[in-house]
């Protein structure tokens, strides 16, 4: 078994030898105009929505074909090997669906899954996270191919056959892709078959250079010729619960690992049952416009929309910039209170509709002083204006991807999707050149509710808890902006903060993306960009926030914005995360 891994290793890395790159698209990250709109991070990802759009193809089709292209670009953030959230406004119904694309866990997951039974105490996140055990029942597929029948023009399988060709010929290594390789060389260095991908040579690859991925080739043409039941039902699967239950750790590792590789628990019977969900999405209301949202098990629709809705009971239209970022955070927070004690995939559908009434926002808004922050954490409600214990929500997640898209009849796609961190648990699949998810680590390992039940423990079949948020949002019944970011919980504040800045700072959406970010999310201190903390940190340390460690960016949002006329701006960052590509079908100047 040894020898064939190793062979297979080898045969692999001489395919995906660095070569020198060829042309790839160049990045916009702004792009104006008519006749359909696309924003990604990626360029090759957008320019096959792009073509898609220009074909005739709906917002659907050219939503599946950029991430089915982010799955081989994009590989340690999406990909057949995760999942997401897919958030959909069909401009002939006037109405906003969704599809649930979580992972599920084990059927024989329990609430101390993640507990060493040799200790009695958690594993770390490192341990957990670079393990069989990490792994839930991936979603990405299943998403896709339900789009594509529901809504779309075009089957998945051309998607993904137009994606083959950008895995076989290639795609060009930035700085952004090599960043990611070297912070994660470690866990990558256990595996032959992610070194050989990943690791050409032992070292992470040079810039410039182009990754060819002919396995993942023949991963996708395998179903799009026989259809996704290859991966669920099929030899796809079995590999992949393979690499699951019996990790190909490497004889030869490139790097020490602290941790035993542990197996992990999935069956055949697990990945066969999946199935993607279709819950309603949340709805809110915000100042005459409608704020729709991704439900349960992503906590992202309830928190954005309670957020804003504390926001719009606070006396905020004479504040000043700084006024307003000071209920910012503190809205920020109150929901996040909320969201750690309420929100995981089995919250019952009551005490979501109450963490979105304008009653429960009114309570929470009373809660904000003018004049002096909160001490945090601060206690979930109902308390009314009285301070009550509190306890803060960790959250691991850090990676994910996320594109934007419309096309000329009004359809409008705002999908997010992820393998949890960047390089899931580092394991490509041999032979299959995908990588696998780490989204069980979003379980809370053990309680952190104090004496309340935790809605986010693991459990059999379940769901972990998402903060993925993308978010459309109707004015007069029509579509005005559509945005979601990654970002593991920076991904909450980053859709509210664009939202915010937006509406109520004056920004233009471009700056609304390019401005400064500030996470509050329940903790201790705030986690800012350099640019902020010093920009705005001097006047709300006044006012009692606290500032913990900046980081050096927070999330890499792409968005549409409606103008008039039929017109679309489409936007996605312009630094962060390398910047990322929008084009429009028709641009105007």
């Amino acid at each position: 078994m040894r020898f064939l891994s190793a062979l297979a290793a080898l045969s692999l890395t001489s395919l995906a030898v660095a070569t020198p790159a060829s042309a790839a698209p160049a990045k916009t990250p702004t792009a104006q105009g008519y006749g359909g709109a696309i924003a990604t991070v990626d360029a090759d990802a957008t320019a096959a929505g792009l073509e898609v759009l220009r074909r005739g193809g709906n917002a659907v089709d050219a939503a599946v074909a950029a991430a089915a292209t982010l799955g081989v670009t994009e590989p340690f953030a999406s990909g057949i090997g995760g999942g997401g959230f897919f958030v959909y406004y069909d401009a002939r119904k006037h109405q906003v669906f969704t599809i649930d694309g979580r992972e599920t866990g084990p059927a024989t997951m329990t609430p101390t899954y993640f507990v060493n039974p040799a200790t009695g105490q958690p594993y770390a996140f490192d341990e957990a996270r670079v393990s069989g055990l990490s792994v839930g029942v991936p979603g990405t597929l299943a998403t896709w191919e339900s789009a594509a029948r529901r809504w779309g023009t075009r089957s998945l399988a051309s998607a993904l056959d137009n994606a083959a060709k950008v895995a076989d010929r290639g795609y060009t290594v930035d700085a952004e892709f090599r960043r990611q390789v070297t912070e994660n060389a470690a866990a990558f260095g256990q595996f032959d078959a992610t070194k050989a991908l990943y690791l050409p040579g032992g070292a992470p690859p040079a810039v410039g250079t182009t990754i060819r991925n002919p396995d993942l080739a023949d991963t996708y043409r395998q179903i799009a010729r026989q259809g996704t039941g290859a991966f669920y039902r099929g030899d796809i699967g079995r590999d992949l619960l393979a690499t699951v239950r019996h990790p190909d750790v490497s004889d030869a590792p490139s790097s020490p690992w602290a941790y035993p590789i542990r197996p992990g628990r999935l069956t055949a019977a697990d990945l066969a049952r999946y199935r993607v969900r279709h819950p309603a999405p949340t709805r809110s209301d915000y100042k005459g416009l409608t704020v729709y949202g991704m439900s349960t098990p992503s906590s992202g629709g309830t928190a954005v929309g309670e957020a804003l809705n504390i926001l719009e009971a606070s006396p905020l239209d004479s504040a000043s910039t700084v006024e307003k970022l000071h209920y910012y955070l503190e809205a920020s927070a109150l929901s996040f209170a909320d969201r750690g004690r309420y929100v995981g995939a089995d919250t019952p559908k009551s005490v979501l509709r109450t963490l979105l009434s304008d009653k429960w926002a009114a309570q929470r808004a009373c809660q904000i002083n003018p004049d002096k922050a909160l001490v945090k954490p601060v206690a979930p409600g109902p308390v009314g204006c009285t301070p009550a214990t509190a306890a803060a929500t960790p959250d691991n997640g850090m990676s994910t991807t996320n594109l934007t898209v419309a096309d000329r009849w009004g359809n409008v796609v705002e999908y997010t999707l992820t393998l949890e961190q960047f390089g899931g648990n580092g394991m490509v699949v041999p032979g299959r050149g995908f990588m696998l998810n780490n989204e069980l680590t979003d379980f809370n390992f053990t309680g952190t509710q104090g004496t309340f039940d935790d809605p986010n423990l693991p459990g059999p079949g379940k769901r972990p808890r998402s903060s993925m948020s993308p978010t459309i949002v109707l004015k007069g019944g029509k579509p005005f902006l559509a945005v979601g970011a990654p970002g593991g919980s920076t991904i909450i504040t980053t859709v509210l903060q664009i939202i915010y800045g937006r509406l109520e700072l004056g920004l233009t959406l471009p700056q609304a993306l390019a401005a400064p970010r500030a996470a509050q999310r329940n903790t201790a201190g705030i986690q800012a960009e350099p640019a902020f903390h010093t920009t705005y940190g001097p006047q709300l340390t006044a006012l009692g926030h606290v500032f913990g460690a900046d980081a050096p960016e927070i999330g890499a949002a792409t968005a549409i914005e409606f103008t008039r006329h039929g017109g679309q701006l489409a936007v996605a960052e312009p630094v962060r995360r390398g910047s990322g590509s929008a084009a429009v079908v028709h641009p105007v100047p």
